[in-house]
This record gives C-alpha cells, sequence and structure tokens, in this order.
C-alpha cells in the first residue's frame, strides 16, 4: 500500500465547506461497521497488485478484477452509463497512427470552471498529437456548441475529437491510444491497468488521489500533473504538453505498464488468482 498524504484524505478533497467534509466522515463512520455484518467482499482487484491492502480487511474478501463488460454486450446496450456512447469515436480511432492519441476523460462528477478548461484545450492543442476528449454536458460551464465548434476550427480538422461519452474501455484497447488523463476513478484506475495505457493523473475528489498515489508511487504507471505555484493554483497548458511528452518518452514506464498490464490479463485468465476468486464468489451464492 502507498503512504498516504493526510492533506488528501477524502473528506479533504470535498471542497471547503465544513458541512461536506461532516457528511464524508459520517460517512465513513456509519459505513465501515456495516463490514462486521459481511461474510464476504467482493472488490474490482486482484491479488497481485492489492494483496495486502486486502489482507487487512476485516472479513475475507474476493478479489474478481479487473471487471470487464464482455464483448458480446455492445456499448449500445451496456448498463451503468448515464449518457449514450459515441461509437463513431471507435472508428475515428482507427485513421489513427498506433500509440499516438491522447485520450481524456474525468468520469461523471468531476467538474472544471472555465478556467481550467481552456487550460486543459489549450493544452491538447500543444501537444501536437491527435486527442480524443471526452466532454460531458455538464463537465463545464459555458460548454456549448458554440463553445467546442470554435476549439475545433482552432486545433484543425482531424487533429482532435470531442465526445460527450465514449465506451471507455473499447477506447482504452484501442492501438491507437497512447495514454490516458484521467480522475483516478477506481474503475477507469483498473480499465487503464487492464489495457496497458499509462496514466497521466488528474485527480478531484474523495478516493482519486489515493488512487493516483497507487498509479505513480507505486506500480510507477504514470504521472502526476502539478497546478502553478501562484494562487490560482491551475494547471497550466504548458503543463499539461509537458507532462505528456515526458510519459511518452519514459521507457521505464512503458516497461511498467507493460508488465502490469500482464499480471492483470494472467489474474483474469482461467485459473488466475481473479478467475479462481470469482468460482469461489459463485460457489458462495451457490451454497445461499
Amino acid at each position: 500500500m502507498p503512504a498516504i498524504d493526510a492533506s488528501k484524505l477524502p473528506w479533504t478533497s470535498l471542497g471547503k465547506s465544513p458541512e461536506s467534509r461532516r457528511a464524508m466522515i459520517q460517512s465513513t463512520l456509519t459505513t465501515n461497521p456495516t463490514l462486521s455484518l459481511a461474510e464476504t467482499i467482493v472488490c474490482n482487484t486482484f491479488q497481485e497488485v492489492e494483496s495486502v491492502a486486502l489482507a487487512r480487511l476485516p472479513v475475507p474478501a474476493v478479489a474478481i478484477g479487473p471487471l470487464e463488460a464482455p464483448k458480446s454486450v455492445s456499448s449500445a446496450a451496456a448498463a451503468g452509463h448515464f449518457w449514450a456512447q459515441d461509437e463513431a469515436c471507435l472508428r475515428w480511432l482507427d485513421a489513427q497512427a498506433p500509440g499516438s492519441v491522447v485520450y481524456v476523460a474525468f468520469g461523471s462528477l468531476t467538474l472544471f470552471d472555465a478556467e481550467r478548461l481552456q487550460e486543459l484545450a489549450d493544452g491538447l492543442a500543444l501537444t501536437g498529437r491527435p486527442f480524443l476528449w471526452v466532454v460531458r454536458p455538464n463537465f463545464a460551464d459555458g460548454v456549448g456548441e458554440r463553445w467546442l465548434d470554435g476549439f475545433r476550427r482552432r486545433v484543425g480538422e482531424g487533429r482532435g475529437l470531442v465526445v460527450g461519452w465514449a465506451p471507455q474501455q473499447r477506447v482504452l484497447a484501442h492501438p491507437s491510444v497512447a495514454c490516458f488523463v484521467t480522475h483516478c476513478g477506481w474503475n477507469s484506475t483498473m480499465e487503464g491497468v487492464r489495457h496497458g495505457v499509462p496514466f497521466l493523473c488528474w485527480p478531484y475528489f474523495a478516493d482519486q488521489f489515493l488512487n493516483q498515489s497507487y498509479i505513480c508511487d507505486l506500480w510507477g504507471v504514470g504521472l502526476k500533473v502539478c497546478a502553478d505555484a501562484d494562487e490560482r493554483g491551475v494547471v497550466t497548458k504548458e503543463e499539461i504538453r509537458d507532462k505528456v511528452a515526458r510519459l511518452l518518452g519514459d521507457e521505464a514506464i512503458k516497461a511498467r505498464t507493460v508488465a502490469l498490464k500482464s499480471a492483470a490479463c494472467a489474474s483474469v485468465a482461467d485459473g488466475g488468482s481473479s478467475h479462481q476468486d470469482l468460482l469461489k464468489l459463485v460457489n458462495l451464492l451457490r451454497e445461499k
């Protein structure tokens, strides 16, 4: 387990409101005792990366990850999505060179203000690489078709694709994707690991800062973005440009990413640790 920075504990990243922090702490205090009522905890992870943490849980755990939708399930039919997935982006990816595309997605809850949004947009343009950027409807104030059209014109036809929601597992599995700019939600983390994509980490709140520590400090498969030192506390376009270049030029990160992908794939293969735990879970359910 990575060391925990006390300033990044989940309840410290829910804004400056004492009420929001108090609610998070209260939720934790309420939820944790219920673990003692469970006979088994099911976790979307795998033993090879979290055996120590799993062993410290108060009741036995089965690690059955990285979880992924079956290939037989189409994006249109997939459950659990708030917005329709734009499968046209997969055809766009088909037209890009292998290992060239910067994929950018911040999940369903992250919010940007106008200043941060503009720096991100400018940073993607500065990378000189093709990019696929997920901008969901409520991602930032002032983002409408007019803003998006202006951004598309500025970066040039074909340089970048902006979609409202993407079939993320299939995007990360695509050979043209070079890296993943992410909020470090746990599902996104496991999906990136499963498909061997290095991370540029930009956490927003709650557990995402701890997940970033796993990615960057423990596994060594990503880099952190850093806000500028002035009072704005904004991640600048130059920081985005420079970190993407550094991430994609780091051969050690690439090697560790490949090794972690291999471990993840082995865990879900027949006889792997997650496969065995899944069979254990099935047997437990049959006994009930």
